[in-house]
C-alpha cells in the first residue's frame, strides 16, 4: 500500500483531524505533507459533508444541513519544484470507500454504503429544484462494485468511483478575478434563490493550519469550492476514475493540490447537486511535472484522459430535450434547458414503472446515465440527449406494445 500522506479518522469532522484539511480556495492555505514528482502516495478523504448525513429513512439532515461548511478537501500537497505555468500531472492510480474491505457497515458514509440526496429550494436547490423543491434522500448499500438502495427497490447500479473535486490553489490574482466575476454575477439579481453564485464568507471557513490574523485576513478572501473554475476544482466528471490521467495548471510554487468528494457512482450532470453516491474514502495517485507545460499546450483548464474503469452498459432508452422551456417559450441554443427537458421526460417515463418522481430524480443522479450536447448548431434549438442504461432495473424499462409494468416502488426518505 503506498504512503499515506494525507490521514483522516472517519470518525472525527475534519475540523477534529491531527493535520485538519479546508473547504475554501486560498493560495496561503499551507501544505500539509511534501512529495515530489514520480512518488506514489495515498490521500484519505470525508465525504463531502464532513458526516452531516446519516444512514437512516429520514431526509431531515439533507434539509438541515450546514451547506457553508461543505466541501472538506485533504490537503493541500505540496509538490516539490513545481512553479507557476508548470502542468502537475495526476494519475489516478486506485480509488475506494472508507470501510477498506471491513465486513461491518459503519456510522460513517463510505463504511459500507453512500447516500445521494435532493437539496431544498430553500437550501441549495438542483437542476430541478423548481420541480422538486422538498428535500429527498436515498442510502446505498455497497456490494462489491455495485450499489442497491432500500429507498430505490429494483435498481442495482454499477459503481464508476471517482473524486468530484480536485485542484491545484489559485494564486492571488487568480482568486481576485473569481471573487470579481462572480459578484458582478451575483449582482444582476441578487434577492435569487437559489443565489447566482457564493461570494467568500468566513464563517464556516476551514483553512487547514492557517490561524489568528492571517485565519481572519483569509476567510474574508477565500473562494467557495461549490463551481469548477480554470484550475479544476468541483468538476464532478464522472470518467475521472481509476486508471485517468489529469494534467492541472500550477498557480503557486509548490502547486498545492487537494482532493475529496469522494463518489461511489454518479451520473452525468450530478443533477440535484447532491447526487451523487458520496462517500469518504481514499485516492492513490502518482504526479509527475510537465515543466512550462501551460504554454506548451494552451492549457487555460485541466487536461484529461480518460481511464477504462466505467461500468459499461450496452443497451439504453434514451431522451431528447430541446430549447423550448416548460412554459412552451423559445430559447435559443439554450443547452442547460434542453439538457433538463431531456431529465424531466426521463423521470416522467420511469413514473410510468412505478416510481414517485423523488425516486427518478435520484436514479438519474446516481446512476451511470449518459448526458450528451447532441446538437449545438441547428438554429433555434439546441439539442441535449439522456442514455439511461437499462440493465440498472429489475423490470424491461423499454417501450412496447403492452405498455409500462407499474410496480410500487415505495418512496424514497423525506423530511419530517
Amino acid at each position: 500500500m503506498p504512503e499515506t500522506v494525507f490521514r483522516v479518522d472517519q470518525s472525527k469532522s475534519m475540523r477534529e483531524q491531527e493535520v485538519p484539511g479546508h473547504n475554501r480556495w486560498h493560495p496561503d492555505i499551507p501544505a500539509a505533507s511534501s512529495v515530489r514528482p514520480g512518488d506514489v502516495f495515498r490521500i484519505e478523504c470525508k465525504d463531502w459533508t464532513d458526516g452531516q448525513v446519516r444512514n437512516d429513512d429520514s431526509a431531515n439532515d439533507i434539509r438541515d444541513m450546514v451547506l457553508d461548511h461543505n466541501h472538506m478537501l485533504s490537503g493541500p500537497i505540496e509538490i516539490e519544484g513545481a512553479e507557476p505555468g508548470d502542468l502537475l500531472v495526476v494519475d489516478y492510480l486506485d480509488l475506494g470507500p472508507a470501510h477498506g474491505g471491513a465486513p461491518a457497515v459503519g456510522p460513517e458514509a463510505g463504511q459500507g454504503w453512500g447516500y445521494t440526496g435532493i437539496f431544498a429550494k430553500s437550501n441549495g436547490g438542483g437542476f430541478l429544484t423548481d420541480h422538486f423543491p422538498d428535500p429527498g434522500k436515498a442510502i446505498w448499500d455497497f456490494q462489491g462494485k455495485y450499489a442497491i438502495s432500500r429507498h430505490l427497490p429494483g435498481v442495482r447500479i454499477a459503481s464508476n468511483v471517482h473524486a468530484g473535486l480536485a485542484g491545484c490553489a489559485p494564486s492571488a490574482e487568480l482568486l481576485a478575478e473569481w471573487n470579481r466575476r462572480e459578484q458582478a454575477l451575483i449582482d444582476t439579481d441578487p434577492q435569487r434563490v437559489p443565489p447566482l453564485a457564493l461570494p467568500p464568507l468566513p464563517e464556516h471557513a476551514l483553512l487547514g493550519t492557517l490561524a489568528g490574523s492571517d485565519l481572519e485576513r483569509a476567510a474574508r478572501e477565500a473562494a467557495r469550492t461549490v463551481p469548477p473554475r480554470e484550475h479544476g476544482g468541483n468538476v464532478d466528471i464522472k470518467n475521472l476514475s481509476i486508471g485517468s490521467r489529469v494534467l492541472y495548471p500550477v498557480y503557486v510554487p509548490g502547486a498545492k493540490f487537494s482532493i475529496g468528494d469522494l463518489h461511489f457512482a454518479q451520473g452525468d450532470g450530478e443533477i440535484s447537486f447532491c447526487g451523487a453516491v458520496e462517500m469518504g474514502g481514499y485516492v492513490d495517485v502518482h504526479v509527475d511535472l510537465i515543466k512550462d507545460g501551460v504554454a506548451k499546450y494552451k492549457a487555460t483548464m485541466p487536461i484529461f484522459q480518460p481511464g477504462r474503469h466505467e461500468p459499461r452498459y450496452d443497451d439504453f432508452v434514451s431522451f431528447i430535450g430541446i430549447s423550448v422551456d416548460e412554459a412552451g417559450d423559445q430559447h435559443y441554443m439554450n443547452a442547460t434547458i434542453a439538457y433538463r427537458r431531456a431529465c424531466l421526460q426521463a423521470i416522467d417515463y420511469l413514473t410510468q414503472f412505478g416510481y414517485t418522481g423523488e425516486q427518478a430524480y435520484l436514479i438519474l443522479c446516481a446512476a451511470p446515465i449518459e448526458g450528451r450536447v447532441s446538437g449545438i448548431v441547428d438554429i433555434p434549438n439546441a439539442c441535449c440527449s439522456l442514455y439511461v442504461p437499462t440493465g440498472i432495473f429489475d423490470v424491461d424499462i423499454r417501450p412496447g406494445h403492452d405498455g409500462p409494468a407499474r410496480v410500487d416502488r415505495g418512496q424514497c426518505a423525506t423530511a419530517s
